[in-house]
């Protein structure tokens, strides 16, 4: 059984269509005869959606209660029971009530592709993940309900649809989203028209990268290698040099010339060892980048202009970014250079621009990535100076009746020698004076045209040719070894320095690591495996880079790290000469590996000993605080049900109340109990919507008499983004130990007022107060300040009211009263618009 297709319907905001477009699809295709089930589609009292449900099937929803309310949802057992060939699956990044069988919606959506269900959903682009930030910034509302990227960008078709901002506000006008009441605070709120034309781009810009995906996989299935220019695209090509960043800049400014503007920065390593550039500025380049909205690439090549082509053009890049040569004149000997010979091999679909900057001419330095190896091009160039010149220089002498005499015959004959040692090294050389001597008897020693030699003069001449190129060969070759690996531990010596500065300062991860190997070796990928003994199975600690082994034996490179850990890599075999720097790379792995477990263990403990700490509270608490109200209740049920006395309706009217005065004080303290235990566990789930201060603060007001408090909430503030239920559980106990605390005779204050994107509600009493140092402490579980009495309870309500009022993501600060006593403000995040105008608007519905 194969996986199911998912097919998304993508929308820019609510209302845009995509729930009607899905329906409509799924009467096409049952018309088609296709099986196609209603799993779950919520119509939010749309006429027009809802008719569009008459005549598909449609899977009973599963019922969940929460918080005194039934909620329904997908029935993921139901329709996988079912079985269809296409499902509709609504609202892919609907948070799931509590009790539901996964936390998000598009995980039931993944597990019905995994039993081979074709799936129909829809989704707005503010509930990506990755555009979270953005959509807060545009609409200043954050977006609680995200799917992950790479789930939508994996459906295998992908529909935008569309509406221009004009035509979905006269919608929501004509009430075709929302109800009456609501329009008028959604227009000026959410639906405004520079919202709704930001959203719309965002929705068009990621569809336009995901169809950029399809194209580049159709052009590799058909092997397009020309440039389809069908948006600007531009590769910068690095050299790890201090240029790059100009370069990185100069192409980030081309593209914003143009809308939907990419620029790719690739880096270009050769396959035969270390990389030649700074990693440190490599990583600076690389975060250049990123920062400029750009891609960083590292590719392997030993032919530079021919890497950087085929880069461009796998990628349907439009330009090419490259930097004047930092090479000196005499150094264009040569070759043309990576610049002329890209430009010359660009064609007619890129475009090669050539940056000025300020390193042009200064020289490239030695290479310190190769050590005394030498590139194939090198050594085809060395044996082509070594025993091709020679003869073409032979020809030439002789062409020209030769009359420079034998000396400087020789010196011609020992340049090229020299000439053959710098380019391909001792072997080339040692082949050229050889060839070079013969040359020489033959052809330029009386008599010529045969192997004698008439002069002992001239026997001595080709000796000392010959012994001379033989020496200047080892010595340049020598040289250059000696340079080359000098250069190399230099290179070394700034990778382990800086790898080992950054692991003990603690900024780098697993991954981040295993990154940085892959790169320095120009691997394809690297996994760090481990077991638990010599016969338990391999299991992989961390990878990077594509198809990981699950092996060491299966890799091209194994590290061993230990007796029960390796560092495998895939992609060619490593020189001996590079293994050096790879073991102190693979101990660092491990040195982090091991870090991020203790780190892990050091949370889990400190997790384990603030459990420990509340439980001993919480047993000091109950000794009192919960028996207390349990032994007034005790002696009221047992005086009620003596025989022996007589009450008068009057104390059998005060004993009930003592009884229920107990039981509310019991129920108030098991609450906060059940409270604090949720926070602890982690399972506050908060469901966000938009609603105004005045319909939950005064609901929060009911334990404490009517008299005690003086509320001040204007009627223009905006709408607040906070779960209702746990606002008001927070609330109520700010207000209950506020009223506490204050003398008799004064009343404390609520009032809210407006700060930017922010609404502030401050709790004022007049009581003793609390000093700085204490401020935050108050906050922690059974903490009550000062000399409270036992019966104040087991203080935990500021503790609960703190963790609801996080879980929204809102601030609660304790302050000094002016004139004496301790104000509680509570700071919640604001919906960017003018005063709200009705019923509370959610914070989003998908249509």
């Amino acid at each position: 059984m194969g996986r199911g297709k998912l097919r998304i319907y993508l929308g820019a905001a609510p209302g845009v269509g995509k729930t009607y477009a899905m329906l409509s699809e799924a009467h096409r295709r049952v018309e088609r005869g296709t099986d196609c089930v209603v799993a779950f589609v919520e119509h939010h009292n749309r006429p027009r959606t809802e008719v569009m449900l008459q005549g598909l099937e449609q899977i009973h929803r599963r019922e969940l209660p929460h918080r005194g309310t039934v909620f329904t949802e997908m029935d993921v057992d139901a329709v996988i029971e079912r079985r269809p060939a296409v499902a509709l699956v609504d609202e892919l990044a609907h948070t799931n009530v509590p009790g539901s069988r996964n936390p998000k919606r598009w995980q039931d959506v993944e597990e019905l592709l995994q039993a081979g269900i074709d799936v129909v959903s829809t989704v707005n682009i503010q509930h990506l993940e990755s555009l979270g930030d953005v959509v807060e910034s545009i609409t200043g509302v954050r977006q609680r309900e995200t799917v992950p990227d790479e789930m939508v960008r994996r459906a295998d078709q992908i529909e935008l649809v569309d509406m221009s901002p004009q035509a979905l506000r006269r919608r929501m006008a004509h009430g075709n989203i929302y109800q009456p009441d609501k329009v008028n605070a959604a227009l000026s709120h959410y639906f405004r028209p520079g919202n709704l034309t930001a959203l719309r781009e965002l929705a068009l810009l990621w569809t336009a990268d995901r169809v950029d995906e399809y194209l580049q996989q159709y052009r590799g299935e058909h092997n397009i290698r020309t440039t389809w220019q069908a948006r600007e695209r531009i590769a910068v090509g690095l050299t790890g040099g201090p240029e790059g960043r100009t370069l990185i800049r100069r192409a980030a400014r081309m593209a914003a010339k143009g809308s939907g503007g990419e620029i790719l920065a690739v880096y270009i390593a050769r396959s035969d060892g270390l990389t030649s550039a700074s990693p440190k500025e490599l990583a600076v380049q690389r975060k250049l980048v990123e920062d400029l909205g750009g891609t960083f690439h590292h590719v392997i090549g030993d032919d530079v202009p021919s890497a950087l082509l085929e880069f461009a053009r796998g990628v349907n890049a439009s330009q090419i970014v490259l930097g004047s040569s930092r090479r000196k004149a005499w150094q264009y000997i040569f070759g043309p250079g990576v610049g002329a010979t890209v430009a010359r091999e660009s064609g007619p679909d890129l475009d090669v621009h050539i940056v000025t900057h300020e390193e042009v001419a200064k020289g490239r330095g030695l290479p310190v990535a190769h050590g005394a190896r030498l590139g194939r091009s090198r050594i085809i160039s060395g044996w082509l100076a070594g025993v091709v010149a020679p003869i073409l220089l032979t020809l030439l002498l002789t062409a020209v009746n030769d009359t420079l005499g034998l000396a400087n015959d020789v010196l011609l004959f020992l340049f090229l020698t020299v000439l053959a040692a710098l380019l391909g090294g001792l072997r080339p050389a040692l082949a050229s004076a050889a060839v070079g001597s013969l040359l020489l008897n033959f052809y330029f020693t009386p008599p010529t045209h045969n192997l004698t030699i008439q002069d002992p003069r001239n026997i001595v001449a080709i000796v000392i040719f010959f012994a001379v190129a033989v020496s200047v060969a080892s010595v340049v070759d020598l040289a250059a070894r000696r340079t080359h690996q000098a250069a190399r531990l230099r290179a070394e010596s700034e990778i382990l320095s800086f790898l080992a500065g950054s692991v003990l300062r603690g900024e780098t991860t697993l991954n981040a690591l295993l990154e940085r190997v892959r790169e320095t070796f120009s691997m394809e990928s690297v996994a760090l495996l481990e077991r638990t003994s010599d016969v338990d199975p391999w299991t992989c600690a961390g990878s990077v880079g594509p198809r990981p082994v699950v092996r060491p034996d299966e890799a091209d490179v194994d590290m061993p790290v230990g007796d029960h850990m390796a560092l495998a890599l895939s992609g060619r075999v490593l020189p001996a000469e590079d293994r050096r720097v790879l073991s102190a790379f693979a101990a660092q792995a491990a040195v982090v590996l091991d870090r991020q477990r203790l780190v892990g263990e050091a949370e889990d403990a400190r997790r384990l000993a603030e459990g420990n700490r509340i439980r001993t509270a919480l047993l000091a608490a109950v000794s009192h605080d919960l028996r207390t109200p349990l032994a007034a209740i005790k002696a009221a049920v047992t005086s009620l049900r003596s025989d022996d006395v007589e009450w008068s309706d009057e104390d059998h009217a005060e004993l009930l109340e003592g009884i229920e005065n107990g039981a509310d004080r019991l129920d108030h303290l098991v609450g906060n109990l059940l409270d604090m235990s949720r926070l602890q566990t982690g399972t506050v789930t908060p469901l966000i919507r938009e609603i105004d201060l005045d319909e939950v603060v005064p609901m929060a007001l009911g334990g404490v008499p009517e008299s005690s408090v003086v509320l001040d909430i204007p009627e223009y503030l905006p709408m607040v983004a906070v779960d209702p239920g746990l606002l008001e559980r927070a609330v109520a106990n700010i207000v209950e130990n506020a009223v506490k605390y204050s003398p008799d005779g004064t009343r404390v204050t609520v009032a809210a007022s407006s700060l930017g994107a922010r609404v502030q509600l401050r709790v004022v009493d007049r009581g003793p107060g609390v000093p700085d140092e204490a401020k935050e402490r108050i906050f922690e579980p059974f903490q009550r300040h000062g000399d409270a009495p036992r019966g104040a309870g087991v203080g935990l309500g500021l503790a609960v009211a703190r963790g609801f009022v996080d879980a929204m993501d809102g601030t609660l600060t304790a302050e000094d009263t002016p004139g004496g006593g301790l104000t509680m403000v509570l700071d919640l995040t604001a919906v960017p618009g003018l005063a709200s105008a009705g019923p509370e608007l959610p914070a989003h519905v998908v249509s």
